[in-house]
């Protein structure tokens, strides 16, 4: 059996995505669903709305609910969170609003948000991914491990580069309307599901 990533099929991936929110629910993680919503449903539309008003940012509780629903969708690192936690609102904004103003580079993002305390490459890939999914998939280590040739995870910027980059070229070849960050979400929910391919 081939496993989701070197499924061709289109319908295939288009099932893993469906069955994304259930992955989530089956998941089993308390308020895993509640967060997960509100980062795929509300976040995005609240990130566009400011970056089209020409004040793009993100708020210190917006990092702090983030950071909780990436914990909570892998590992919960308490350290992590007491930092990140311990950032100044003003600090998380001015951070955000020099990452969101240096779109569509694909560097110069996450250097801006890896400066704040708490935040490396996959925190900040996920605010990242809801604002511009097609150039920023959420950095996730069971995701990674099913991409043939990236190697052991390392939670650095330049693995990042060459993951994000997988999940950008599969997304050009599933076609409008795929982003990187799709991908992410169809091979997570395949892993979740214990399936090598979804059906």
């Amino acid at each position: 059996m081939t496993t989701l990533w070197q499924e061709t099929d289109l319908a295939r991936w288009s099932s893993a995505l469906a069955h994304y929110p259930a992955a989530i629910e089956t998941h089993g993680v308390n308020r895993l669903p509640e967060l997960d919503a509100w980062y795929r449903q509300e976040l995005p539309g609240i990130l566009a709305a400011r970056v089209a008003e020409g004040h793009g940012r993100l708020t210190h509780g917006e990092l702090v609910r983030v950071t909780e629903w990436k914990m909570k969708r892998g590992v919960w690192r308490v350290r992590n969170l007491v930092l990140v936690r311990g950032n100044a609102a003003d600090e998380v904004e001015h951070a955000s609003t020099a990452a969101f103003a240096a779109l569509p580079d694909l560097r110069k993002p996450l250097t801006a948000l890896t400066k704040l305390a708490g935040v490396g490459p996959a925190t900040a890939s996920a605010v990242l991914a809801a604002v511009r999914p097609d150039l920023f998939p959420f950095f996730d280590d069971v995701i990674a491990a099913q991409i043939p040739g990236l190697g052991p995870v390392a939670f650095t910027t330049a693995y990042y580069a060459r993951y994000a980059a997988q999940l950008r070229d599969r997304a050009t070849a599933l076609g409008p309307p795929w982003t990187a960050h799709q991908v992410g979400q169809a091979l997570w929910a395949s892993a979740a599901y214990g399936m090598r391919s979804v059906e």
